[in-house]
């Protein structure tokens, strides 16, 4: 998956910074470009020996948000993870001196295996997808049943007021992102569609999950993941720009969003089409079987939450896709393919709004019980 350089870096710096710092790679060294990875520039770089290492940095020039592009999070976490159970690569440094390829990186370890960008894991055995599905469950719960202090995350995050948090967040971002201006156009991106009755709805506070308080991915789903090259298996998790101490239900609810996307794609033509589920296809487990797999493995069951857990995730993707949108309206996008990802910005805040009508009706029904 790795091509041309799309956005050029000082290779001879960054060889005089592994020489002096990462003795694990021989200069000189040779680099390509991810095509993956929306928010920050990915790196193959392959050394004198023809080992293969990743180099994630942030984006060039002036950041549309100071709370994003934060691969200085992702260093600590990966590191934290090392010895436990979690899959994930291993980090070989952190440099955070802009003056090396213009804005701080990590190194870590290529992982050689399969990266899927489609839900129902195209060209696989019904069976291996079953359980490449059933990994990712599990996997996940591993993460959620680690206790942040037992592996130096204590102050990573707070443990309680996750969601406020996120609201407050996702609120101030939606609204930079909001007047981003195209860079050949003028024209402004402009706000998620019912920004503000959404935001009305998720800030009451009686609605809200319970906390929970442990580490949480902030964007776990099947294609932040690679499998092992023939099994049917986690090997490493990526991307984990928006990990923090949180609530375990967002997650889990960014992981089950090809269910809810599925749903809706057979009432609206226009619904999330490279997101959603083929639901015919062999292996598929059920959105119930994958939250059972879930429960078993991290010891407690989020069903009575989900809906509202749901809407939520559905309203952070609209959030996210904008900030797609505006990244490439100033150009700042590494993936090719963002501008058809920042367009789904208003398909899933429509899909966001009838689950935060259904989520509301729900809790208003149990209140009349």
């Amino acid at each position: 998956m790795a091509g041309p350089v799309r956005q050029p870096i000082d290779i001879p710096s960054l060889e005089r910074y592994v020489e002096n710092h990462v003795t694990a790679i021989k200069t000189p060294i040779t680099l390509k470009q991810f095509g993956f990875g929306q928010s920050n520039p990915t790196y193959q770089v392959t050394d004198a020996q023809s080992k293969k290492f990743v180099v994630r940095k942030k984006p060039p020039g002036k950041l549309v948000s100071k709370t994003a592009h934060k691969v200085e999070r992702e260093y600590r976490i990966l590191h934290a993870l090392q010895n436990t159970d979690v899959p994930v690569p291993k980090v070989y440094g952190l440099c955070e001196d802009d003056s090396v390829i213009g804005s701080p990186f990590y190194i870590m370890e290529f992982l050689d295996g399969r990266i899927f960008t489609e839900p129902h894991f195209k060209d696989v055995s019904p069976e291996h997808r079953r359980e490449m599905w059933h990994d990712a469950v599990r996997t996940l719960a591993k993460l959620h049943r680690l206790v942040p202090k037992s592996i130096g995350l204590e102050s990573y995050g707070k443990p309680t007021g996750f969601y406020d948090r996120q609201i407050k967040t996702f609120t101030a971002l939606g609204e930079a992102q909001s007047k981003t201006r195209d860079a050949e156009t003028g024209k402004e991106v402009g706000d998620v569609p019912r920004m503000s009755d959404l935001v009305q709805f998720f800030s009451d506070k009686r609605k809200q999950p319970r906390d929970r308080g442990v580490p949480i991915h902030g964007d776990y789903k099947i294609d932040n993941l690679v499998y092992h090259k023939t099994e049917p298996r986690v090997i490493g998790i990526l991307d984990w720009e928006m990990s923090t101490i949180g609530h375990p239900l967002s997650d889990l609810s960014n992981l089950i969003v090809p269910w809810t996307i599925t749903s809706f794609s057979t009432q609206r033509r226009n619904s999330h089409p490279a997101f959603a589920l083929h639901a015919h296809t062999p292996g598929l487990p059920t959105r119930e079987e994958a939250i059972a797999w879930y429960a078993d493995v991290a010891g407690w069951n989020p069903a009575p939450e989900l809906a509202w857990g749901t809407a939520f995730a559905m309203f952070r993707d609209s959030i996210i896709f904008q900030g797609i949108a505006s990244r490439y309206a100033v150009r700042q996008a590494s993936s090719v393919e963002a501008l058809k990802v920042g367009m789904e910005m208003g398909p899933a805040a429509e899909i966001c709004w009838e689950l935060v009508r259904r989520a509301d009706g729900s809790e208003r029904e149990r209140a009349n019980l």
